[in-house]
């Protein structure tokens, strides 16, 4: 009986093992540059993709698996539609009808966070031969370019409010807001660097950036912490080191995920060599990302009291550029439902947006790049307080006013310590 038990389990065990897989989802993502198809499964597969032409289509033949529910497609303009099939006894195909040629990639990704297995397709554009720019930094009144990041995007929501607020699209409105204040600034310039919702690999972000030849990339986020009782405004700049707080640490192994969760494959490229020329580089840059940084906390602490009175530090991929200086900014805890309240707010988003601005203007008008139009055109003339001095003395000996004199050196009042140094900005006719 027991021979006879062990030979049945044997004619059972190829069955078992050839149980088909279940897809059970599909999301679609087009951005700029590509659009992905996420597939959801639920295990790991076998599978074989190739292209077809006249008309366009992309093919994946995915070994012993089954369509658990229909593949639903809304309107894309990369995917016009998908259409399913057999080939053989159990693998399921998969056609995808294209509006134009594009270079299809595809990986498989293992479960992160809310995410099982999943299958993404890639499909890019046809790259077409980009025209040489000339050197926009030797321009003459060129302006001052700020790369402003809304974090996360797409298949990565990012953290999530208790009442469903997604990160990913609070970021987006807050970097709307700030490239509109900043493009109102003489002399400054905005550029987004994720302009809807889809993802963007973490050191893809930073690289645009530095295609766009930008003199500070700023990333914006309304993250969670495990405490929803956690709250405030914090600014982080790039730690090679560590952490500088629990929710740094927190944070910043958050972060990083997120290529996890959005869909990119992590390749290991680590090279010594480069890694030293990168360590030179960025430590020219760091310097200006601090001081840079230090400004636009001291802005946001008009609105209210901030999570951490100082710049915090901690290993954040997207700060991770060689030579523009970058600072991380968490906008409020979306996890605390107060905060999450006044996210969703256009009034707050505005405030954020102002703060920020006038946190980077202050900088820059003390620290101008050379050739740009702030340094030619502002007069940045400093002024070291003495005993007996006012606020209102030192705004009518310059001739400046005083609504002016403080919102350039981030003051709620009229209070100055002997040995403060003032910033006084004057456009020069």
């Amino acid at each position: 009986m027991k021979k006879y038990f062990v030979f049945l389990l044997l004619c059972f065990v190829p069955q078992i093992l050839m149980a088909s897989t279940q897809i059970n989802g599909l999301r679609v993502w087009t951005g700029p540059d590509d659009t992905k198809a996420v597939i959801d499964i639920s295990a790991q597969v076998d599978y074989k993709l190739f292209q077809l032409s006249n008309p366009p289509r992309v093919v994946v033949d995915i070994e012993n698996t089954k369509l658990n529910k229909n593949l639903n497609l809304k309107e894309n303009p990369v995917i016009n539609k998908i259409r399913k099939g057999k080939k053989g006894k159990d693998t399921l195909r998969l056609v995808f009808d294209l509006s134009s040629e594009h270079k299809a990639k595809s990986f498989l990704l293992k479960p992160a966070k809310q995410y099982g297995h999943r299958l993404v397709i890639q499909l890019e554009k046809n790259k077409i031969k980009k025209k040489t720019v000339k050197q926009v930094l030797n321009k003459k009144d060129r302006d001052i370019i700020i790369a402003v990041d809304a974090g996360h995007g797409g298949e990565d929501p990012g953290a999530s409010g208790a009442s469903g607020t997604r990160e990913k699209n609070i970021t987006l409105q807050i970097a709307k807001r700030l490239v509109t204040a900043i493009d109102k600034e003489p002399g400054m310039k905005a550029v987004l660097i994720r302009t809807g919702d889809y993802y963007l690999a973490l050191e893809k972000r930073y690289k645009k950036a530095r295609e766009k030849q930008a003199d500070l990339f700023v990333s914006i986020h309304a993250d969670a912490f495990t405490d929803p009782k956690v709250h405030g405004m914090s600014v982080y700049i790039l730690s090679k080191r560590g952490a500088t707080s629990e929710a740094a640490k927190w944070l910043e192994q958050s972060e990083n995920n997120s290529d996890l969760v959005g869909g990119v494959v992590l390749e290991d490229k680590d090279n010594v060599l480069a890694k030293v020329l990168l360590d030179l580089s960025q430590n020219a840059s760091l310097e200006a990302s601090l001081k840079s940084a230090e400004k636009v906390l001291a802005a946001l602490k008009q609105i209210e009291k901030p999570h951490k009175k100082y710049v915090e530090r901690a290993n954040f991929v997207v700060l991770r550029s060689p030579d523009v200086p970058s600072m991380l900014i968490e906008t409020a805890y979306i996890s605390n439902p107060e905060e999450e309240k006044r996210l969703k707010t256009k009034d707050f988003q505005q405030k954020l947006a102002n703060s920020i601005k006038d946190g980077i203007k202050s900088y820059f008008y003390q620290s101008p790049p050379p050739n740009t139009w702030i340094a030619n055109h502002v007069k940045s003339t400093k002024h070291t307080v003495a005993s007996g001095d006012t606020l209102g003395a030192i705004a009518e000996a310059y001739k400046v006013s005083m609504w002016d004199l403080k919102k350039i050196n981030n003051k709620t009042s009229n209070t100055i310590m002997v040995g403060e140094v003032l910033l006084l900005p004057k456009i020069i006719p």
